[in-house]
């Protein structure tokens, strides 16, 4: 199988690096956009900047150039690029013959609109999906078990996704949900800042189990108000990636609310990051989605207003406790 990932950033190079070394014997291409970049990778064979000390597969080959040319040749293709990247991604493959996933997570900045909403359209005749669950590229790269979701509304790309990444490491659930995954990977990213928030005040743990309970209500409510079904919120891209966005060591979304707790302002938080926290760019749009939709979301709104310099970290916690008492299920 052809595989052809498109984004040389940590979570692009970790899948790449799984697929290269998949028992099917994939040949995989990862692509970066600067050619400078691709050539040291290849040459050193690893991503020193996001992935340092973990060494390529010996098939794994990055390139760089006309990503629509490479993509033709492919079985499957990868976005990995930022969510603020997908639009400019599909509009170049929107005629591609083989099946196209994208891992963003998030929704977009000017639009509020999700990836399949974006696909519908920029490339309505394509077969695409996207691969999404709880897993952290540092421990991907390193072959640690983990497990995704494919969730597409066609069966090719969910059986691509399954034949190129399905393994002894990382195993991979179909799905026809799209939206229900989708929601699921935009607002734990917004979830998680008010988790590293409440850690870092050292609010305890029966806070942290609060917050990620009620935090799972608001993402169901407004994945149920986008046509998403609620079981899939129960799953891997619900429940599962929102405990370890929330609550694990390599989450840069928590760790923006960590900075926050310490008094740095939200500059200082995501320029320490050195990567992408999604979750600072969806907030926005997760609560204007929600207010438009009539959804009910007190902690993304707080998330939110913290965000905007509207509320200090204190504030925004005793916000949400002094909240009216209501029926758990509501």
């Amino acid at each position: 199988m052809k595989i052809v990932v498109l984004g040389a950033g940590a979570w692009g190079t970790a899948l790449a690096m799984s697929s290269a070394a998949h028992a099917g014997a994939h040949s995989v291409m990862l692509w970066a956009r600067d050619a400078q970049q691709a050539q040291a990778m290849q040459a050193v064979r690893h991503n020193h900047r996001y992935l340092a000390g973990l060494t390529f597969p010996a098939t794994l080959q990055v390139v760089s150039g006309d990503a629509q040319a490479l993509a033709a040749q492919a079985d499957l293709v990868i976005i990995a690029t930022p969510m603020a990247a997908l639009r400019g991604m599909l509009t170049l493959l929107a005629e591609s013959r083989a099946p196209v996933a994208w891992l963003c997570k998030g929704f977009e900045a000017d639009t509020g609109l999700l990836g399949h909403e974006i696909s519908a359209e920029v490339a309505p005749r394509l077969a695409c999906g996207v691969f999404s669950g709880p897993s952290f590229a540092q421990e991907v790269a390193s072959g640690q078990p983990a497990a995704m979701v494919a969730a597409s509304a066609h069966a090719a790309v969910r059986e691509a996704l399954v034949a190129a990444f399905h393994g002894p490491s990382l195993r991979v659930y179909a799905s026809e949900d799209v939206v229900g995954v989708e929601v699921g990977g935009a607002v734990k990213n917004v979830l998680a800042i008010a988790t590293g928030l409440c850690d870092g005040l050292q609010l305890g743990l029966n806070a942290r189990a609060a917050l990620i309970t009620r935090g799972l209500a608001e993402m169901t409510r407004l994945g149920l108000a986008l046509g998403a079904r609620a079981d899939t919120f129960m799953g891997l891209s619900g429940l599962g990636d929102l405990v370890l966005t929330a609550t694990g060591a390599l989450s840069r979304n928590r760790r923006v609310g960590l900075l926050l707790a310490e008094g740095k302002t939200l500059q200082q938080a995501v320029e320490s990051l050195g990567h992408v926290a999604e979750g600072v760019y969806s907030a926005r749009t997760v609560v204007q989605r929600a207010r438009a939709l009539g959804v009910e979301m007190p902690i993304a709104e707080c998330v939110l207003a913290l965000l905007d310099g509207e509320l200090r970290a204190a504030d925004a916690v005793a916000r949400l406790m002094e909240r009216e008492p209501r029926v758990e299920g509501a």
